[in-house]
């Protein structure tokens, strides 16, 4: 079986956000986190962090390198992977995740800061999914 790390699954997750057109700060990460700079999408930290709560993903709102917006807005998010790790997502999971992140960013990108909500509740039924494959209290 092959290990799950933090490391390899916050990866895996910048990685896939990446391809999806999201940009990684520096480019990826070697931590548990990554951040996202959102300034590409015009979009402010503050909405991806509240698009993604209604979607059931947990992100953080965080300030980029030369950020224009003020801390209560951000240009940016802070995604990361050691909860889901715990949980027993590998790097299949995270990608599916950042899939799942990079469908809600769009569609603020193209739909304003409300989003989509048809978009957020597909997302929740797809996180639904995850979550009931690796529950926390496996066995309870």
């Amino acid at each position: 079986m092959k290990r799950l790390t933090v490391v390899s699954n916050a990866k895996a997750l910048a990685g896939w956000l990446e391809q999806r057109g999201l940009a990684v700060v520096s480019g990826g990460t070697d931590t548990h986190h990554a951040l996202i700079d959102l300034r590409p999408y015009g979009i402010s930290g503050k909405d991806a962090d509240e698009a993604l709560e209604r979607s059931h993903i947990t992100c953080n709102k965080n300030g980029v390198p030369g950020d224009p917006l003020p801390p209560t807005k951000t240009s940016g998010i802070r995604v990361g992977s050691p909860d889901g790790t715990t949980r027993g997502f590998g790097v299949g999971e995270f990608e599916a995740i950042g899939d799942m992140i990079a469908d809600v960013l769009a569609a603020l990108r193209d739909h304003s800061e409300q989003g989509d909500p048809a978009i957020e509740a597909t997302v929740r039924a797809r996180v639904a999914a995850l979550t009931t494959r690796f529950p926390i209290y496996a066995g309870c």
